[in-house]
Order: C-alpha cells, then sequence, then structure tokens
C-alpha cells in the first residue's frame, strides 16, 4: 500500500517539478540508437536499463536514469529512497531528493541504517551528481565508476 501512495505522489509531483525545476535541453536520442554503442558504454548500458524495466527516456529527466545506471540501483520505491540518499551523500541537493527521503524515512523508518549506509557510499564518492551524461554516452560504464569511486 505505501508503494502506491509514494508512487501516486511521485506521479503528482512530476509535472510541475519537470517544468519548473528542469531547465535542461532533452537528449536528442532514442533506446535504439543508446543500443547501437559498444557494449562496454554508458549509452549501451542505459539502453539495457531502459529495455529492461519497460521504460522510455523521460525527456529533461534523462539522468535520473543515469544515476540508477551508474549506482547499479534498481527500481523499487526502496531502491529509489537508497539512490537518493546516496545522491544526497555525492552532494545533490534538489527539492526532488528532499522529498523522496522524507517520504522514505516516513514510510520506512526501519530502513535508516541502510539509507544511512547508502549515504556515506555517496559521499565517498567523487561527485558526479552535475555531470553532463549526454556527453558521457560513449565512454565505458566501468571507467566512469571507477573514476568517481561509483559503488
Amino acid at each position: 500500500m505505501k508503494e502506491i501512495i509514494i508512487e501516486s505522489l511521485y506521479r503528482i509531483i512530476k509535472v510541475p517539478y519537470q517544468f519548473f525545476f528542469k531547465n535542461s535541453n532533452p537528449w536528442s536520442i532514442t533506446t535504439k540508437e543508446l543500443l547501437q554503442y559498444p557494449q562496454e558504454s554508458l549509452a549501451f548500458h542505459y539502453g539495457c536499463f531502459l529495455l529492461k524495466y519497460n521504460f522510455n527516456i523521460q525527456s529533461s529527466l534523462e539522468e535520473h536514469d543515469a544515476y540508477h545506471v551508474l549506482t547499479n540501483t534498481g527500481i523499487t520505491v526502496k531502491d529509489e529512497v537508497v539512490m537518493q540518499f546516496y545522491l544526497l551523500g555525492n552532494g545533490k541537493r534538489s527539492p526532488f531528493v528532499f522529498i523522496v527521503i522524507a517520504t522514505g524515512l516516513l514510510f520506512y523508518p526501519f530502513e535508516l541504517k541502510n539509507f544511512l549506509i547508502s549515504f556515506q557510499k555517496g559521499k565517498n564518492a567523487h561527485a558526479f551528481y552535475y555531470l553532463d551524461f549526454y556527453k558521457m554516452l560513449p565512454i565505458p560504464l566501468k571507467k566512469i565508476q571507477e573514476t568517481f569511486n561509483i559503488n
């Protein structure tokens, strides 16, 4: 039940968040084009992520799925909270991060230890949350993860 509530909240805030806080240009690429990159590239892994979960590229929110790929985070509600704690530890400060974290603490108080572990992992990684992932699509995923100490 709590997952349904949280997913409903996400759907409600997504459009206003996109309108007011996301002013980046949408990526001009398709999933099919992502999959044409070399298999070790961020692009290929991004495309596989989209296919695996039957997702489409979300205009101006593309970096969100790139975070999932880079941090190897799943897509459950709890996974999303874990990833946002990671990003907070990495230095990302946005209304979305704080909304997801507050909601996660409210609905998953017994997961606090896991959330704090994720926060520490994000803190130990070199800041990557602000990068232009579109320009990094050809770079091997492992190289990016190693360079930024993402684990």
